[in-house]
């Protein structure tokens, strides 16, 4: 017996119930482009760094909102159902971490984009610079 297969496996039913509650709370860079392509049905915000940081890069269509700035009057501009994807410099930060959770207490739908930055650029995906979101479009 390996160290893989000591432990047995768990029933469907768990793997069902984790890996569903896993992916309401997250979702990837490649997913994430995708989305950008089709016309997203949720607004990405950029929640790290300053504002000179991410105009020197950010994904496109992101909006620049620093985590440390949530809160419900700057959260206001969006109507109460919208849908956010927030994402940081990589997994070695938690600030995607910090904005999800300051949404989640102002009753916000909010996912974690995985990987941030490092992740996208692993992806080997296009980045924006400059002060505007943009438009996000991968070559057909």
């Amino acid at each position: 017996m390996s160290y893989v297969t000591e432990i047995a496996p768990a029933p469907a039913e768990h793997v069902i119930e984790h890996f569903s509650r896993l992916l309401s709370l997250e979702t990837d860079c490649a997913d994430v482009a995708h989305a950008l392509n089709q016309g997203p049905d949720f607004v990405l915000l950029h929640v790290v760094g300053t504002s000179a940081a991410y105009e020197r890069r950010h994904i496109p269509g992101a909006i620049h909102l620093n985590h440390r700035d949530i809160s419900s009057e700057r959260m206001a501009e969006w109507p109460q159902d919208t849908i956010f994807v927030v994402y940081c410099a990589g997994p070695h930060c938690n600030g995607a971490d910090q904005a999800a959770l300051k949404l989640a207490l102002l009753g916000r739908p909010v996912k974690i984009m995985i990987g941030g930055i490092t992740g996208w650029a692993d992806e080997e995906l296009p980045f924006a610079t400059g002060p505007e979101a943009g438009d996000f479009k991968l070559a057909a």
